[in-house]
């Protein structure tokens, strides 16, 4: 079982949603909310009990947030990703708008996958399984999102090469790179050559683990 959360200010989705994981064996929806801040914001202080209770089970964590790729608040994709990220939870961005820079500034923020809201459900499910286990969920909006990404200083990085590059640059080891994205260390190492030559090749390279994640923040604060 999946705990999941959904963050989207359109309330018929958030109904059918809520309907339709009702009666699902692998997602259970946990919290659904209009914005970051609203799913982020500590529950409200509890009145004191007359006499001593038990203490309250610990609010549970989405393993999974679903992300509206555009939300009414205004926000910044990126800057949501970001933060859903940093509160622990991995990020499926899902939107009716495939606005290829907006997509991929948000997998360059740390979104883990991104998906139309015209896929069918079982295609959510597998998406969201995708992710919840480590892995980045890919779709055809996604490849072409990538594909016209036309930033000229920019190295054109393919969803599992970037998802490498992200980890690694972490700080994680190679080993627990290549453990995370459920590849072989070989493979994890080809990846991060490939980026390498990739930044060589716009006249920015990267050699050194340092190197590497100084090269990831200057494009994700340009974007």
């Amino acid at each position: 079982m999946i705990d999941i959360a959904v963050v989207d200010d359109d309330r018929m989705l958030l109904d059918g949603l809520r309907a339709w994981l009702s009666g699902q064996q692998r997602l259970r929806l946990v919290a659904t909310a209009s914005t970051v801040d609203e799913l982020l914001a500590p529950p409200a202080p509890a009145p004191a009990p007359p006499a001593p209770a038990p203490a309250p089970a610990p609010a549970r964590t989405a393993a999974v947030v679903l992300l509206d790729l555009v939300l009414g608040d205004g926000s910044r994709p990126e800057a949501n990703v970001r933060r859903v990220r940093a509160a622990g939870s991995r990020v499926l961005v899902i939107s009716t708008i495939a606005d290829p820079a907006m997509v991929v500034a948000a997998v360059a923020a740390g979104a883990d996958g991104y998906l139309t809201k015209d896929h069918a459900l079982d295609t959510l499910v597998e998406a969201v399984e995708t992710v919840a286990a480590g892995g980045t969920a890919h779709s055809p909006e996604l490849a072409f999102a990538w594909v016209r990404d036309t930033t000229a200083t920019r190295p054109h990085l393919a969803p599992r090469e970037r998802q490498v590059l992200r980890d690694y640059a972490s700080g994680l080891t190679l080993k627990a790179t290549a453990r995370r994205a459920g590849i072989s260390v070989y493979t994890a190492k080809y990846y991060l050559d490939r980026v390498k030559q990739k930044y060589r090749d716009v006249g920015r390279p990267a050699f050194t683990k340092i190197d590497l994640a100084r090269r990831l923040d200057e494009d994700d604060r340009s974007r």
